[in-house]
């Protein structure tokens, strides 16, 4: 009886080691950019999250952040070794421009 109870509580147990190793979170930490990116709006950003937004997409070396007249946050960064202008629209896309 008692190796049937222990049996019992070990298939019991596997389905939950399974769900625990589930991630529930993306890996990546880029999205999809909209066409016509970027797009004018009321932006709500500040400067340090669009900052984090374009570390976050692999720019590194965020500098002379200013938002334009469109809401849009442009600025100049780091990317493989070059410097380039980008920018971070009011739904958060990234463009290099």
């Amino acid at each position: 009886m008692k190796k049937l109870l222990t049996t019992a509580l070990v298939a019991a147990m596997v389905p939950f080691a399974g769900m625990a190793q589930t991630p529930t979170t993306a890996t990546t930490p880029t999205s999809p950019v909209d066409a016509n990116a970027p797009l004018p709006g009321a932006n709500s950003f500040t400067e340090g999250q669009a900052k984090s937004r374009l570390e976050a997409n692999g720019y590194t070396e965020v500098s002379e952040l200013k938002k334009d007249d469109n809401g849009v946050w442009k600025g100049s960064a780091m990317s493989a070794g070059a410097k380039v202008n980008v920018s971070v629209d009011y739904r958060g896309n990234v463009v290099r421009n």
